[in-house]
C-alpha cells in the first residue's frame, strides 16, 4: 500500500489543504478602491456624452475648418444604401454603422458618435453630462489624494506597491505564469500587479486629472503653464481620451485576472480585507520567522 491509497486500495481523493486567511486589504484600500471604481464608471459614461458634442480629436493648440490636424473622428454620411456611421483614425475610415456614428433602435437611428447605452444621460444633454463629469472628477481627485496620504502614513505604499530589485528579477517568470494562467495566492502583490497598479495610480490617473484641468479655461488662468505643458488644449483633450482607453483596457484585463485567479477569493479580499493564500506562501513564512 502506498501513501496515496487506503487499505482498500482506493485512491484517496481528499481535497488539497487550504492555505490560511490573512488580512490583506486595509479599510482605506478597500474604500478608495470602490470610490475609484464608481467615479471612473461615471467619468467614462459622462465623458462619452461630452465627446458626442464634438466627436473629433486633434493635435495642436487650435482646431477648426482651416486646420488639418484631426487624428480621430466619429460621424455619419449619406450613401446609396442610406446613412452610414464611420470611425476615422489617422485618415483611415471604417464602417461602424449600428455602434459608432449612426445608431439607435430600428427605425429611430440617428447620427451619434457613441450610442445612447454608453452615455450618461442616455439622451443628448451636454449640460447634465458636464455636471456629472466634473462632480466625479473631484471625487476621484480627492480620493486619490486621500489614498496617497493614508498609504504614506500606514506604510502600504512602501510595503506593498514599491517595486524592489527582486521584483525586476521575477518579472519574466511572472509574465510566463500569467500567460499560462498559473497564479500564486500570496500575502503580497506579485510583480505585474505592482507595476500595473503603480502605472494606474501614479501615471494614468494624475495624467487624466492634469489633462482635464488643461481643458478648463478657468483653470488655465490659475495654472497658465498647463496648455504649454501638454502642447495645447486640443492635444490635452486627445491625451485625455487616450488615457481613458488605457484605463478601460486595464479594467478589462483586471476583471479577466480576477475571474482566472478565483473570483470568490479576490472579491472577498476587496470587500472584507481577508484573503486566502497558498498553503506554503514564502512571504507568510518569512513574516512569521521575523516575528
Amino acid at each position: 500500500m502506498d501513501a496515496t491509497t487506503g487499505s482498500t486500495g482506493i485512491t484517496d481523493t481528499a481535497a488539497p489543504p487550504k492555505g490560511p486567511m490573512v488580512y490583506r486589504q486595509s479599510v482605506w484600500t478597500r474604500l478608495t478602491h470602490w470610490l475609484w471604481a464608481i467615479s471612473l464608471l461615471f467619468l467614462l459614461l459622462s465623458g462619452l456624452q461630452i465627446f458626442n458634442a464634438r466627436p473629433q480629436l486633434y493635435i495642436g493648440q487650435e482646431s477648426g475648418f482651416t486646420y488639418d490636424n484631426t487624428i480621430f473622428r466619429i460621424g455619419a454620411v449619406n450613401s446609396p444604401e442610406g446613412p452610414r456611421g464611420f470611425t476615422e483614425i489617422f485618415g483611415k475610415r471604417f464602417d461602424t454603422t449600428g455602434v459608432f456614428g449612426w445608431s439607435g433602435p430600428p427605425g429611430q437611428e440617428r447620427p451619434r458618435a457613441f450610442p445612447s447605452w454608453l452615455t450618461v444621460p442616455s439622451y443628448y444633454d451636454l449640460g447634465t453630462g458636464r455636471v456629472i463629469h466634473f462632480f466625479f472628477a473631484w471625487v476621484l481627485s480627492v480620493t486619490l489624494i486621500t489614498w496617497l496620504a493614508a498609504s504614506l502614513l500606514n506604510g502600504h505604499l512602501s510595503r506593498d506597491l514599491r517595486p524592489r530589485l527582486h521584483d525586476l528579477r521575477n518579472l519574466p517568470r511572472d509574465i510566463i505564469d500569467h500567460a499560462r494562467l498559473k497564479f500564486h495566492h500570496t500575502r503580497t502583490y506579485n510583480t505585474l500587479q505592482k507595476f500595473a497598479y503603480a502605472g494606474v495610480l501614479f501615471v494614468l490617473l494624475p495624467l487624466m486629472i492634469l489633462t482635464g484641468l488643461t481643458m478648463s479655461p478657468s483653470m488655465n488662468s490659475v495654472l497658465p503653464f498647463l496648455p504649454d505643458l501638454f502642447g495645447g488644449r486640443q492635444t490635452a483633450r486627445t491625451i485625455h481620451f487616450g488615457v481613458m482607453l488605457l484605463l478601460v483596457g486595464f479594467f478589462v484585463v483586471h476583471m479577466l485576472m480576477i475571474v482566472a485567479a478565483g473570483p470568490i477569493n479576490e472579491l472577498r479580499s476587496i470587500i472584507t480585507g481577508w484573503y486566502r493564500i497558498d498553503p506554503h506562501d514564502p512571504d507568510t513564512a518569512k513574516a512569521e520567522r521575523e516575528t
